[in-house]
Formats: structure tokens, C-alpha cells, sequence
């Protein structure tokens, strides 16, 4: 169970979340939603711990981890998949996938990994994980080595982001079948329907603040009516 108290964090003498309490319980899959500019990334980071809250507590499985840095907190449990992937020069697609696993990976067990996401495994298991990928290309690549690392909590920004030539069912697929087989913790910041419409439990953070949070079902009727200057559900917010 991941626990935050009261988390402030203020970036360049702005306040971007302001007392943010949440619990997310263990093998739930929870949805955060809102206007774009509302604290939902940065909120992400600090879970992660890229960011440090300026204030508040954060506990997995009751131990305090606010002061550990994301090494730590990847050993921990916590996986964090970015909105905009990270590029490794001289890094093979399989050396990625075997390193996310923690153990001797064979090619046909990664191979697998990238099935499971959509991509053809025998024309992307000795790609350098470099420019030349493209930026679906990564995004599917980084949700396979986030499958392939089997965490209690795994995070994941926007990860509908750059999927424009792959089957978007194929992705509630994967979210789907990673919360059944690990029974472990999925955090998504999205503002896509048919995400929101598989999560257990769906947060609405406006302002740097929860504005809201319950299953789908009171949640989300509520949000089709909400005046942000957002419109959800359309490709993201505006």
C-alpha cells in the first residue's frame, strides 16, 4: 500500500500541489485525471521520488520512503514509465528488457515482452534503444520493460502519448493483463475514456489539489459536466 500525507511541492516560487493525502491500496488500478497544468505529472515524480516534496510523508507498506532517491525506491517496488522516454546509446532492446527484469533473460522470453506490446520481436530485440526509434516505438518498448520488471507499483505518464499507428485496445490490453497476472498496483495519469473506464479508482487533481476521487462510476459522469476550460475525453485536455 502506498500512503501520501499532506504533500506540498513548489517549483520556480509557484505552488504546484498544495496537501495532497492519498492512498492507493495494493493490487488497485487507480486513474488521475484532471486539466492539464494541475499538479498530475509532478505528483507522479514525487512518488517516484525525481521530485522531492517540500513537505508531507510518503509510506510504502507503512515504511516512511520521503527522503529515499529513485534507486531506492525502484528496489522498493516502484516502477515509473515517462511520458517522453529516455534514449540509451549503445543499449540493445533486449539488454534494456533483461536489465528491467533482474534477471538472465533469453531472447525468446523478451521477445515475448514485445509481442505482448504490438512490435514484430525479430525486427526490434538488437536495436540500440537510440534516435532511431521513434516515439511510439520507445513508448511500447518502455511498457514492455516495465511488464518485464513485475513491480507492486508501477506508474505511467500518459503512456497513450506517441501510440498513433498502434491498436489503442491493444494498450488497455497490456494495462489489463498486467493487473490481473502481477496483482499489483497500477498508477496511470491519463485523460483518455476507455482508461478511465478500467480503473477501480479515478482522482481528479485540479489546482494542485484532489478535487475528487471515488470509482468510475461517481466519478466520472461528474467530470463530462466540469467547467476547466478542459475538454476530457478527446485526445487529452486542451
Amino acid at each position: 500500500m502506498l500512503e501520501l500525507k499532506n504533500i506540498c511541492f513548489s517549483a520556480e516560487g509557484k505552488q504546484i500541489l498544495k496537501d495532497i493525502s492519498l492512498v492507493i491500496e495494493d493490487a488497485k488500478f487507480i486513474v488521475i485525471t484532471g486539466p492539464n497544468g494541475g499538479g498530475k505529472s509532478t505528483l507522479a515524480k514525487i512518488i517516484a521520488g525525481i521530485e522531492k516534496p517540500d513537505s508531507g510523508q510518503i509510506l510504502l507498506d507503512g515504511e516512511d520512503i520521503t527522503n529515499r532517491g529513485i534507486t531506492e525506491r525502484a528496489r522498493a517496488g516502484i516502477s515509473f514509465a515517462f511520458q517522453q522516454p529516455v534514449r540509451f546509446k549503445g543499449v540493445t532492446v533486449k539488454d534494456l528488457i533483461t536489465l528491467a527484469s533482474g534477471k538472465d533473460l533469453s531472447t525468446a522470453a523478451a521477445c515475448d515482452y514485445l509481442s505482448e506490446v504490438g512490435l514484430c520481436a525479430k525486427d526490434y530485440i538488437d536495436r540500440e534503444v537510440n534516435a532511431s526509434l521513434s516515439g511510439g516505438e520507445l513508448k511500447r518498448i518502455e511498457i514492455a520493460s516495465v511488464m518485464a520488471r513485475k513491480t507492486k507499483l508501477t506508474l505511467f505518464d500518459e503512456p497513450e502519448a506517441g501510440i498513433d499507428l498502434w491498436s489503442f485496445q491493444n494498450l488497455i490490453n497490456v494495462f489489463e493483463k498486467m493487473h490481473d497476472e502481477i496483482q499489483a498496483s497500477i498508477l496511470i495519469i491519463s485523460h483518455q475514456e476507455r482508461i478511465l473506464n478500467i480503473a477501480d479508482q479515478v482522482v481528479v487533481i485540479s489546482g494542485g489539489q484532489i478535487s475528487q476521487t471515488g470509482t468510475k462510476e461517481e466519478v466520472l459522469p461528474g467530470l463530462f459536466g466540469i467547467e476547466t476550460g478542459c475538454r476530457f475525453f478527446q485526445g487529452g485536455a486542451e
